[in-house]
């Protein structure tokens, strides 16, 4: 669980400053609350909106009453990228503001179509675990908790679709939009290069290490979701390695406002811990592949154990991830045995 945004900070107070108020929300996950951002210019701009919840709805007409705000004032909604614990209010406060939505475009047709478009994503999560050999209880299991937290996302209408480099237009700043994929297929950072002020959302947290699911990239098509014949699974770790190294580029920033967790100011410095970080869990992985080949179900037991059916996923996930970098590398192949399961060998020692 990350730790939580401390209203007293230096961070805190520098975002006042510069017209940016926090608004932590509740969430069900274990990440805990979600990091909402009013920006109180012209328009009156809310960033995320948490889940679909009547507490996160509570906590939120609460906050925005403290700073003498409401619901309705609003002008802008922005949604940074597709997990529901971002977005599952935001038709509830566009109804009820009558503010636009923005959000990358590619996010439209997903949102318009959620229920579909979540359950072929869930399809596409099973496929990618039968093919690397998460037994199909688990997968069963696993898409009836997806479907069960489904509900905290909704349906979203998105009336301003944003592209990489457009801007975002206030009063007193302007937001560059830029797409950093990896964490999610449309994670969205906003960056105010005259107050050296950048909107991370989950692309950049301090506190925990941004996990790159694998993820059905945003154009596939809803009916293939589940054909593991076609399956073209996303590097989406190395997709999110090349983003960093985007946003390490970036600067000079002084005020860096995650989707979780608090605020920061050194990006350059995180982001090299994060490529140590995933260094030497890719060196730990290739020592478990050099002893014998193994299957990504059987790596990420050897790194995590056997942990809840809720973190199946994302554990094959970290451990894919880290094998597309020893494949990128030419240390590691795939291999697939007679019942069509994925298996990695090594190709060089591991002190090559």
């Amino acid at each position: 669980m990350s730790a939580l945004w401390d209203q007293a900070s230096a961070e805190a107070a520098t975002a006042r400053e510069r017209g940016i108020h926090c608004i932590p929300l509740p969430t069900p996950f274990g990440i805990g609350p979600i990091n909402t951002y009013l920006i109180d210019d012209d328009p009156l701009t809310l960033i995320d909106t948490g889940p679909n919840s009547g507490l996160a709805l509570d906590a939120l007409e609460s906050e925005l009453a403290k700073l003498g705000k409401k619901i309705e004032d609003l002008e802008l909604i922005v949604v940074s990228h597709q997990h529901m614990d971002h977005l599952g209010l935001t038709e509830i406060l566009a109804r009820r503001s009558g503010a636009p939505v923005a959000a990358l475009a590619s996010l439209v047709p997903c949102l318009a179509q959620y229920d579909a478009w979540m359950e072929a994503d869930d399809r596409f999560a099973a496929a990618v675990m039968l093919r690397h050999g998460i037994p199909k209880e688990t997968c069963l299991a696993l898409r009836s908790v997806s479907r069960s937290f489904r509900g905290w996302g909704a349906q979203t209408t998105i009336t301003r679709p944003l592209a990489e480099g457009e801007t975002l237009k206030f009063r007193d700043r302007t937001l560059t939009v830029h797409h950093r994929p990896g964490h999610s297929p449309s994670d969205t950072i906003f960056h105010d290069a005259a107050s050296h002020t950048l909107l991370a959302a989950d692309h950049l947290i301090a506190s925990v290490s941004s996990n790159p699911l694998i993820s059905r990239p945003l154009e596939a098509p809803i009916e293939e979701a589940d054909d593991a014949a076609q399956l073209e699974r996303p590097k989406s770790l190395m997709i999110y390695l090349d983003s960093l190294a985007k946003t390490r580029e970036m600067g000079p920033l002084d005020l860096i406002l995650p989707g979780h967790g608090p605020g920061f100011t050194d990006h350059v410095a995180l982001i090299d811990d994060r490529f140590r970080l995933h260094k030497r869990r890719a060196d730990k992985l290739f020592a478990l592949i050099a002893e014998k080949p193994r299957s990504g179900y059987e790596l990420a037991q050897a790194l995590w154990g056997n942990v809840a059916v809720t973190q199946a996923y994302l554990t094959l996930s970290e451990a894919l991830g880290h094998v597309d970098v020893l494949i990128d590398e030419g240390r590691v192949v795939e291999r697939f045995d007679d019942d069509g399961i994925a298996y990695f060998e090594s190709i060089s020692s591991p002190t090559s």
